[in-house]
């Protein structure tokens, strides 16, 4: 494990300037007395397109920075700049977090044990025979192993790229089992005698409003979890709450994460329920700040 008192760390994707990741990572830093900076690496900011995350990777790495956080749309687009990769993060095909050690650059994903943690926390209860996911994508992707690894019977996954829908079905089938996932093509027809619903895309995000799910589709005995925590209450969760059903939000799942890779960069244990208070705090002071 890496051990220093110091390090520089980079979050790396479009539209991050309203990330609470910086925040929550100085915080627990300076709790455990490191000297700890967390830099955005906006690519509409810097005016790079996504397929230059390798450039960004390649300038952190000279720069002397630990390592990076990585987000959409980059998380799969990295993995051929990295010179190796977690277990997790090769089976999923999707890295959020790179570590810089020993002149090289390992990807890991902490998404998945971050979303998990997130279920077992809030939705511990929640029935998962038969589950639809919206979103096929690196988020999405986590979600899926997540789930199937708590032990979901059947997960549907649904995505505006229908090829890519397919794709990550079929990967889900050759690792945990041909009854395990399919592609589904409407949603509607995906949602009927479903217990959940997990929304991991970035629509409902400040930058991206509105909700993926027409409100008609939501009935009181779905469960419904949204990766968006940038607002909390996403107008989907909003939605569904109004209209009986069990909700998540993914704050957890961010803070869960995060605490993940923080341990990867340091090398220290973080206090997790400690960043859990700090995100409820910087939650609560956001909400006071106009958009």
């Amino acid at each position: 494990m890496i051990s220093s008192d110091s390090h520089l760390i980079g979050l790396v994707g479009t539209g991050i300037g309203p990330s609470l990741t910086p925040a929550l990572h100085e915080h627990e830093a300076a709790a455990l007395g490191l000297r700890y900076l967390y830099r955005l690496l906006d690519l509409d900011a810097l005016g790079l397109p996504p397929a230059a995350v390798g450039e960004v990777l390649a300038a952190a790495r000279l720069t002397g920075f630990t390592g990076l956080n990585v987000t959409h749309p980059v998380k799969q687009l990295v993995i051929e700049h990295l010179d190796d990769l977690s277990p997790d993060a090769a089976a999923l095909g999707a890295v959020n977090t790179v570590v810089f050690r020993d002149g090289k650059a390992i990807g890991h994903n902490t998404d998945v044990s971050g979303f998990a943690r997130s279920v077992g926390a809030g939705l511990a209860d929640a029935p998962l025979d038969h589950v639809v996911l919206i979103g096929a994508g690196g988020a999405g992707v986590a979600v899926a192993h997540a789930l199937l690894t708590l032990g979901a019977g059947e997960i549907r996954v649904v995505d505006t790229d229908r090829s890519r829908a397919g794709t990550l079905a079929s990967h889900l089938r050759r690792r945990f089992g041909a009854d395990r996932a399919r592609r589904a093509d409407d949603l509607a027809t995906a949602l009927r005698g479903a217990d959940g619903l997990v929304h991991a895309t970035p629509t409902g995000m400040r930058e991206h409003p509105g909700s993926a799910v027409p409100p008609e589709l939501l009935r009181p005995e779905l469960w419904v979890a949204d990766v968006v925590y940038r607002p909390l209450d996403t107008e989907l969760l909003t939605t569904a709450r109004a209209r009986g059903c069990r909700v998540l939000d993914g704050g957890r799942m961010a803070v869960f994460q995060a605490a993940d890779a923080f341990r990867l960069f340091t090398g220290l244990e973080p206090d997790a329920d400690r960043m859990l208070r700090h995100f409820d705090t910087l939650v609560r002071e956001d909400a006071h700040v106009p958009n």
